[in-house]
């Protein structure tokens, strides 16, 4: 089983699965949008992850965002999954360390 992160599809599969064209593919790369994997030969490999950003992206530009705010989005959304994650470990931490105490005594 692959991990989502794997790159596996050609440019024109990963635009048939985003349903979007490849010219819009590699502009979405040229802006920073995706960042699909490369074979030796340099040829872009999208995962699945890379596929769902895509779609997400479609979505966004839909919705009637423009490239610039489709990237303020992402950032932002980066930037509260990050937050989230800093929350999980420090409130796993505390409860961590007193379920120790208690083992140790």
């Amino acid at each position: 089983m692959s991990d989502s992160r794997t790159p596996l599809y050609a440019i024109s599969v990963a635009a048939d699965l985003a349903e979007t064209s490849i010219q819009n593919l590699r502009s979405y790369e040229r802006h920073g949008l995706v960042e699909p994997g490369r074979t030796e030969g340099g040829t872009r490999r999208y995962s699945d992850h890379d596929v769902t950003q895509l779609l997400h992206i479609r979505s966004l530009l839909d919705q009637g965002l423009n490239i610039a705010g489709v990237q303020r989005v992402l950032r932002l959304e980066a930037e509260v999954a990050g937050l989230r994650a800093s929350l999980l470990r420090d409130d796993a931490g505390p409860a961590d360390s007193a379920s120790g105490a208690r083992d140790s005594r």
